[in-house]
Parts: C-alpha cells; structure tokens; sequence
C-alpha cells in the first residue's frame, strides 16, 4: 500500500535499502532479470538493455498479452521486468556498443546472462569495461561460468539443463521412470538469480569500503549443485543409493486433495500416533525405529493417516497435525494461493493491471520483509524501448538531432 512519510513506521525512509544503487542489466529471460527485479523491489533503479526490434526474448515467451503499444508480450518478460525502464539499443552496431560504453560510469553494477563469449565480442566484457568504472561491480550469470574453465562452456543453458547436471532429477526420479523435466517451475533460474543476488551485494559492500569494484560469476550448474546438497554429502557417508527418508515424509490423501508430513524422529513419531488416534503402535516392535515406521509406511501408515484425513479437507488434516506439534502442511494449487490469507497478507500475489483483460496478472511479490522499509505497490512492466529518449538525454545530454540520426542508424528504438 502506498504510504506517506507520516504513516511509515518510526526511522522508516522511503526508496528502500538499496535507493541510489544503479544497476544497467544487460539482460534476457529469468536468470538474471530474476535477481535485478528483486533488486528493484529492494530500491535499487534498474535499466533495462533490449535489443531495438525483438527486445528482451522473454517477451516471445508464451503464454502472452497485447501491450499497450499494441506488441505481444510473453509471461516470461511480464513476471520479471516490474518497474523496471526500458533502454532499446541494438548492440551489434558501433553507435549502440559505444553508448554502452559511455553509460557505464554512470552506474553502480552491470549485469548480463550471455553465453561466455559474448560480451567479450562486443566488446563490453568486464576487462573492457573496468578502466571506464574502476568501482564497477560487474556480474555474469551463464550455465557454465566465465571465470573458471569448464568442458561445457559453450553449451546453452536454461534452467532444466543446470537442475538435471546438479542432480536434482536423478535424486528425485522413481525407479524406471523418465526423470520429471522442470519439476518446481523455473527453480534453476530463480535459484541461480538468488546467488547472483549474493555476489553482487557481497560485492557493493566491498566496494564501499576499498572504492574497488570487480567481476562477480555466477553458474547455473554451480547453482543446482549448491540447492541439491544431500546426495554428494550423503555418497560421502556411505550411502550409495537413493532411499527414502526413515520415518514419516510423504504426502498423504485428504478430503479435497494432498498434505505432506514430515515426522522423522522419535518424538515426533510418537505425536503422529497420538494425533491420528493410534497410540498402540508406540508399543509395537514394527515402529520401534525411524526405518520402521518407513519399511510399514503403504500398509500400515498410509492408510491410517488417509482414513484419518478422510472426513478433513488438507489444510483441516495439516492445520491439526500442526496443533501437536507436527511438521504438516496442504498442497496448495493455484486457486489456494489466490485466496490464502498467509499470501495476502504477505503481499506474495502482486496483483498488476493488464491492458487486455479486465482481471489483472498475478506476479510474485518479495518475500524479503524489512521493517524499515514497507513494500512498495508494483509498477507495471515496460513497454520495449519505453525510456530509450529519456535515458539518454538525461545522462549523455543527447540532442533531438542526436537521437533521430541514432534511430536513422539503427542504433536505437524506443521513444
């Protein structure tokens, strides 16, 4: 909600923690538009580098709306370009690479997501830029890195690529079956952006106390190894083969739909029976292990729990099992979520107006609350090449005349 300086809470100051930083994202699709966009929501000013004609490939995403200037735009640009401003400039053209070039000092952090290589053929790597901006905090997000050598450096990468390489498929898959492609929507992209979060932050902080900026890398693959912690640490412990977790954790049959439970030791095992009405088994030798309770799960346990949540909706089943002191909760579907209480109130649903349909376009909020800094309500998306005229007469002192012959060109679009 939109607040005055008289209703923020006491030492609260308005722009967000991270008003002044300025960040010129050369950018496409999730990986990195992901990490400025939340930057964004964090107070950071976010430039947005697209190319004059195609813009951002996220806007050829689908699904798609029509934009007010009558473009279509993907859902993949939609959920990852909130308040940000639009800069169109082609940089395979001299005129577009130099503009680049001369933005440069004028901003905090630049950020792509190219294949390595790229940037260095354009001439707008990290090395080139530098000695333009010794404070230049400079952040690549790729599959394979930059950095440091890898045998898979020139492959392209989306997030499905990095979570099957890091090991999040074969921990996961059943037993003759295909692996689930893509099993907790763009997790590779957002989970890379969150580490590139880090890294550009870790190096802001650094930068303000030695003056000195530098490269900041960041790979998907490196990423989804880091999420998919648990099979290498538990290879290195002797376990060889996958196997599923002793005790209790699975998901379960209610009235209207699933609940996961998570009782893996003793005492919570003991409350499960208690709360489903089975007190006997904390006498039976079946359950006198955590491995038991596992091993007797289909026969015994699963049908206990699912005669029990039989007569409760999910959030009844797991609602009651979190009052004795049970780790349970429902498996929301996207109808829940839109009318969760918890989503509400957290702001977790930002609620964006579209240009083609009444009903508005749903966006994930910021999960970061401070207390200093209330949310901020959204600012839509903007259309390719929105603030091109504005961007840079205001920080080049580009002329009308200036523009017109960067447009005749092809250098730049936009208005």
């Amino acid at each position: 909600m939109t607040q005055d300086d008289a209703s923020l809470p006491a030492g609260a100051h308005r722009g967000g923690p991270l008003a002044g930083i300025r960040i010129l994202a050369i950018e496409q699709m999730q990986a990195l538009p992901f990490a400025t966009q939340l930057l964004g929501h964090l107070g950071a000013e976010v430039v947005k580098v697209e190319h004059p004609v195609t813009g951002d490939s996220g806007r050829g995403a689908l699904p798609a709306l029509v934009d007010v200037d009558g473009r279509t735009v993907g859902a993949t640009y939609l959920r990852n370009a909130l308040g940000k401003k639009s800069l169109a400039i082609d940089l395979k053209t001299p005129q577009g690479v130099a503009l680049i070039r001369r933005l440069v000092p004028r901003f905090d952090v630049v950020g792509e997501n190219f294949k390595p290589g790229v940037m260095k053929r354009l001439g707008l790597a990290y090395d080139d830029l530098a000695p333009l901006h010794p404070g230049l905090v400079y952040v690549s997000v790729s599959g394979f890195g930059n950095l440091l050598d890898s045998p898979y450096r020139s492959w392209a990468a989306y997030a499905p690529v990095a979570e099957a390489m890091g090991g999040l498929y074969e921990y996961s898959r059943p037993p003759d079956e295909p692996p689930r492609v893509g099993p907790a929507g763009a997790l590779g992209d957002i989970g890379t952006s969150l580490f590139a979060t880090i890294g550009l932050l870790a190096a802001l902080r650094e930068r303000d106390r030695t003056g000195c900026g530098q490269y900041v890398d960041v790979a998907m693959f490196d990423a989804m190894i880091a999420m998919a912690d648990i099979p290498p640490c538990f290879w290195s412990m002797g376990v060889r083969e996958r196997r599923k977790v002793p005790g209790v954790f699975d998901a379960f049959k209610a009235a209207d739909g699933y609940f996961v439970v998570q009782a893996v030791r003793e005492h919570h095992l003991a409350l499960l029976a208690g709360a489903i009405g089975h007190e006997e088994w904390l006498a039976d030798p079946r359950f006198a292990t955590r491995q038991g309770w596992r091993d007797h799960l289909e026969e015994v346990v699963r049908p206990a729990i699912e005669g029990w949540a039989s007569a409760r909706t999910k959030l009844e089943a797991a609602g009651e099992l979190a009052r004795h002191g049970i780790a349970a909760g429902p498996c929301f579907d996207t109808e829940d979520l839109m009318h969760d209480p918890h989503v509400r109130s957290h702001d977790m649903l930002l609620r964006v107006p579209r240009p083609d349909a009444p009903d508005p376009l749903l966006v994930v909020g910021n999960p970061i609350k401070l207390s200093r800094h209330p949310d901020r309500p959204p600012r839509r998306w903007p259309t390719l090449g929105q603030h091109t005229g504005e961007i840079l007469r205001a920080e080049l002192g580009l002329s009308d005349a200036d523009l017109a012959g960067l447009r005749a060109a092809g250098a730049i679009g936009g208005s």
